[in-house]
């Protein structure tokens, strides 16, 4: 079955809505198209922004599994595709030693190892079978650029070829979402294949009602100082700004702790939600009150 036939950004944006994710119009109108148009998002942003939750409230709204190859230095193909179950090869093979020795049982018995169900597939060869399917290559910044080169081949065809077994095709093409932290330039042969889609820190509104949403029982003035400071923060020239996850835990952490709203000792004992260096947490703690608002 296909992929459910929106009608246009307005409807993608309040799927999204009623799944928990709150789009921009740019975000719904960038997913509408990927969906319409059959390419890939390439999405790109500091972390925390809300990459990886866009593709999980896509798979959602779609009705699609969401599949998940997570990017590292070093990754290849067979850790994107498929490997072989060596171990249940190799029982197989000492089941199957008690038979007959001739020539044509043991040509039998190896073309036997290589049978579909020893085939261990990979988040992208999951994809391409389990179609539709929504396909989420995250943090390809740092992969290199072998693994950018195969992964531009496989989106082109959107099929891949197991020598022992043939060629899979997806019968519906994936809605693949590869996202970035631009810790380094993704080629742009690969962003040439992809619709582009930049997100940004939320601005103060959308902050609070994603938050709201989130932590529906904190006090409202708790959310608004949370999200007002976490602002500040980014714009301190921390080693890591928090991110929208960051401004969740942190009104969360206060909310447990009931408070009603952001103040200065507040803040000091649980500035750990928010900031993961120690470096940021010394200079904010230094600088609270002036970077609190305070």
């Amino acid at each position: 079955m296909p992929f459910p036939a929106f009608t246009g950004p307005a409807a993608v944006s309040s799927a999204l809505d009623a799944a928990g994710y709150l789009p921009e119009p740019g975000i719904a109108t960038a997913a509408y198209l990927a969906l319409r148009m059959g390419r890939p998002l390439f999405v790109e942003g500091d972390p925390g922004v809300g990459k990886t939750a866009l593709a999980h409230a896509l798979a959602e709204i779609c009705g699609a599994p969401l599949l998940r190859l997570q990017c590292y230095e070093g990754i290849d193909a067979s850790q994107a595709l498929y490997d072989w179950d060596f171990p249940r090869q190799i029982l197989h093979l000492r089941v199957a030693g008690a038979g007959p020795d001739g020539g044509a049982a043991r040509a039998d018995l190896e073309m036997s190892l290589y049978d579909r169900r020893f085939l261990i597939a990979r988040p992208i060869l999951r994809a391409l079978e389990q179609s539709p399917a929504v396909l989420l290559i995250d943090e390809i910044d740092r992969a290199d650029d072998e693994f950018e080169a195969f992964l531009l081949e496989v989106l082109a065809e959107n099929s891949v070829t197991v020598p022992e077994i043939g060629t899979i095709k997806a019968l519906v093409p994936p809605l693949t979402v590869i996202t970035s932290n631009r810790t380094r330039e993704v080629h742009d042969a690969l962003k040439r294949r992809c619709l582009y889609l930049w997100l940004a820190h939320p601005d103060f509104a959308r902050e609070v009602a994603i938050v709201r949403r989130r932590v529906p029982e904190a006090a409202r003035q708790l959310v608004a100082d949370v999200a007002g400071a976490v602002a500040r923060l980014r714009e301190a020239h921390l080693l890591k700004p928090p991110g929208v996850a960051e401004t969740i835990d942190w009104t969360l952490a206060l909310h447990l702790l009931g408070a009603e709203r952001l103040d200065r000792e507040s803040a000091r004992v649980t500035l750990g939600a928010a900031l993961k260096y120690r470096e940021d947490l010394v200079r904010v703690e230094r600088e609270l009150g002036e970077l609190l608002g305070g």
